[in-house]
């Protein structure tokens, strides 16, 4: 497979409207499924080893949750950490949805191995952290994903499989104006 990259939010609109008007019949089973990969959002300095989000982050899975508002999902995945399950509660809530836990600790290529297998149509929505997602991504789209440091937060991946291969579409989302 041949991936394509391109960037920006048209695209990455252009992509969740598509996602929804082919989730709700054979088109979308046809077509594969789509993975919108995240980073879970900021979080709090304390305490160190599992810690929650703070108020950017609040507002950053807000975000996440209203961007996703009219994307169908079919599953949510997160890490078994605060952080993550906090970011995708939201999305997840209001889609009646209730998050699947998957071990950070599980190779990329097995994990997106089980994500394939499980889900061949439909979009799936997957948290991680910034020393995971871009191995997920790459693993899912078999194509480069550029690394992520511990200060980026607002990257959404989406990698649409279809019979012609991975297109990975990458963009920003932005937290909320009441954010600090």
């Amino acid at each position: 497979m041949t991936p394509r990259l391109r960037s920006g939010l048209p695209v990455l609109l252009a992509l969740v409207l598509a996602a929804c008007a082919g989730a709700r019949g054979d088109v979308a089973a046809s077509q594969g499924p789509t993975f919108i990969v995240v980073r879970h959002a900021e979080k709090l300095a304390q305490p160190p080893d599992d810690p929650g989000l703070d108020a950017r982050g609040q507002a950053r899975a807000e975000a996440l949750a209203a961007l996703l508002a009219d994307t169908p999902l079919t599953a949510v995945y997160t890490t078994d950490f605060r952080r993550t399950r906090a970011t995708v509660a939201s999305v997840a809530a209001r889609q009646g949805l209730t998050p699947r836990t998957y071990d950070a600790r599980l190779p990329a290529s097995a994990f997106a191995a089980q994500l394939r297998a499980a889900h061949p149509a439909g979009t799936i929505l997957v948290a991680g952290h910034s020393n995971t997602v871009p191995d997920i991504v790459a693993a899912l789209c078999e194509c480069e994903a550029g690394p992520m440091p511990d200060t980026e937060y607002d990257r959404v991946s989406v990698v649409r499989i279809g019979p012609e291969g991975a297109v990975l579409e990458v963009s920003r989302y932005r937290a909320t104006a009441s954010a600090p």
